[in-house]
């Protein structure tokens, strides 16, 4: 499963862009450049937030997962796929909180 860390990479850059035209835009008491950095700065943002709220969305499909894998093996008396599905279960859960 692909991450998001691209887009996030490419957010946190495209907020800081704004950030130096805003800083730029009142140094040079320049009110449209300053506003295109605002306007950049919560567009990237929104790309670093919707980049984690998918990270998220996968971390509760991979916890679900585990949990289910992880019941199969209970169930079948299968000690490896139990395990893999507490490892995936745990995994899942690490998305999610790395993604908070």
């Amino acid at each position: 499963m692909p991450n998001n860390d691209g887009e996030k990479i490419k957010g946190t850059a495209q907020n800081l862009k704004g950030k130096i035209k805003e800083g730029v835009g009142e140094l040079i008491n320049n009110e449209e450049l300053a506003n295109k950095g605002r306007a950049e700065q919560v567009v990237g943002k929104a790309r670093v937030e919707g980049a984690k709220a998918a990270e998220r969305g996968k971390g509760k499909l991979e916890e679900i997962g585990g949990k289910v894998k992880g019941a199969v093996g209970d169930l079948i008396d299968n000690e490896q796929l139990e395990a893999e599905g507490k490892i995936d279960e745990a995994k899942g859960k690490a998305r999610q909180k790395l993604n908070d």
